[in-house]
């Protein structure tokens, strides 16, 4: 089942140009707050020290539904206030917003509605945790430690290399998946999976670590995956946010956290949102936030997160003799179930840095992979606009065919939305085995999938 229905995109532009523009307007009329820095919950919110504060705090940051808005120009105008979109519906969308981003959304006409907070799961025996109904989850130190073990159990196929630092000084890794020498490596293609730019996206640091194991337990069984292995060097980055992440389990339950954990000079509110602060249209049309208080602040500046920096400094690295060696990527996210494409900044199939053949083969790729996992396949702009995004960097500054894999659950948010339980750990990551096989046999020369390698690849 569809999470929504998109209009067609001579609808959407039409829309557009009819609302978005005093729809935005309106958005931006007041100052986004500076203030609240995690969901509420029948306990009370977190505030950016870590304490915790009364349920009824003005400024508390929880979940509401939206409903009324249908198109993305509306969509984009609601994230325009500051809140983060977190699933678009029917007829309605989720956000994550604050008490005066949440009246500003009321006065664009719309019944803004307050959803559960969290799940309640218990709550650890230590901190930075998870809940003991969601103990098959890993934190920090359990995935890097299995991490670990599965480079020491498959020497031949698997290599870690530290890549740089979070802000709080975690490592963040890259495996290296591959079989073969440095010398052989040089001729194959390059295919890079992030994941955990957003905090509270557990699930994805599982299909980090599925897909290891997979990986290095079917070569030499599994026909596709031995191919691959032996043809294509695979790069995964399991937690991009290791600092939001262990801060959202860190009192044993969970937060709602989605930046990472950088101050902000001269705010209260900590954090950045990862996937606004990437080095290409950064900040440039209303898909982002300048208010440090919002779940959408871009920071500073493009790159100003270290985990964006070390992310991105890695993948400019491997431009070997002029040439990127990465030539497609997935970024793993939740949730909704999409499989969504560049760009994100613009609502046109084409635009500078974008050609017709580039969006029929990214769309010919993604909904393929889409058939195989029951995802939604469009466009990123098709939800709503957003500025600063791994996706359109990875292909507007380095041509790499970069997806958003966005998982488990469907937009109702049946699973728990951001915190589905861990019985659906493996069900959900196996789901996605399909898709990523089939970006990899593509990775080479991805417009063959509408029939152009001779023009583009030979």
């Amino acid at each position: 089942m569809r999470p929504h229905t998109p209009h067609s995109r001579r609808n959407r532009l039409r829309w557009a140009a009819a609302t978005g523009t005093a729809l935005l307007t309106l958005a931006m009329a007041a100052p986004a707050s500076s203030h609240g820095t995690a969901h509420g919950t029948a306990h009370g919110a977190t505030g950016s020290n870590g304490t915790r504060t009364g349920a009824t705090h003005a400024d508390e940051i929880r979940s509401y539904e939206v409903a009324g808005p249908r198109t993305a120009a509306q969509r984009t105008a609601v994230a325009a206030t500051g809140a983060s979109v977190d699933a678009v519906r029917k007829d309605s969308v989720v956000v994550t917003a604050d008490a005066a981003q949440a009246q500003r959304i009321r006065a664009m006409g719309y019944r803004v509605t307050a959803l559960p907070g969290a799940p309640d799961r218990g709550r650890a025996a230590g901190p930075y945790d998870f809940p003991p109904g969601d103990s098959k989850y890993h934190n920090y130190a359990r995935a890097m430690a299995e991490i670990d073990a599965d480079v020491a159990a498959y020497p031949s196929l698997m290599s870690k290399q530290v890549i740089g630092k979070s802000y709080e000084g975690r490592d963040i890794i890259a495996v290296k998946v591959t079989n073969g020498s440095a010398t052989t490596d040089a001729a194959k293609p390059e295919v890079l999976f992030t994941h955990h730019q957003h905090a509270r996206e557990h699930l994805t640091v599982e299909m980090a670590l599925y897909l290891l194991k997979e990986f290095g337990s079917q070569y030499g069984k599994d026909a596709r995956v031995t191919k691959m292995l032996d043809s294509r060097v695979i790069w995964i980055v399991p937690d991009v946010n290791p600092d939001g992440g262990e801060y959202d389990i860190a009192t044993g339950t969970y937060r709602g956290w989605r930046k990472n954990r950088q101050p902000n000079t001269g705010s209260s509110s900590r954090g950045t949102d990862l996937n606004r602060n990437w080095d290409y249209k950064w900040g440039c049309c209303g898909g982002s936030s300048g208010s440090t208080g919002s779940e959408t602040y871009r920071g500073s500046g493009p790159e100003s997160s270290p985990e964006v920096k070390v992310v991105a400094d890695f993948v400019r690295g491997r431009v070997v003799g002029g040439k990127q060696q990465i030539k497609a990527a997935i970024d793993f996210h939740t949730y909704s179930e999409l499989v969504l494409w560049p760009f994100g900044w613009t609502y046109g199939d084409t635009a500078p840095g974008m050609t017709q053949d580039d969006h029929d083969a990214f769309a010919t790729v993604g909904k393929s992979m889409a058939a195989s996992n029951g995802y939604t396949p469009e466009q990123s702009s098709d939800l709503y606009i957003t500025d600063g995004s791994i996706d359109d960097w990875l292909w507007g500054n380095q041509k790499i065919f970069a997806y958003t894999f966005e998982m488990y659950p469907d937009a109702s948010g049946a699973g728990g939305g951001f915190y589905p339980p861990a019985s659906v750990i493996d069900r959900e990551t196996a789901r996605n085995r399909e898709a990523v096989l089939q970006l990899l046999e593509n990775a080479d020369c991805m417009y063959r999938s509408i029939g152009k390698e001779q023009q583009y690849c030979s």
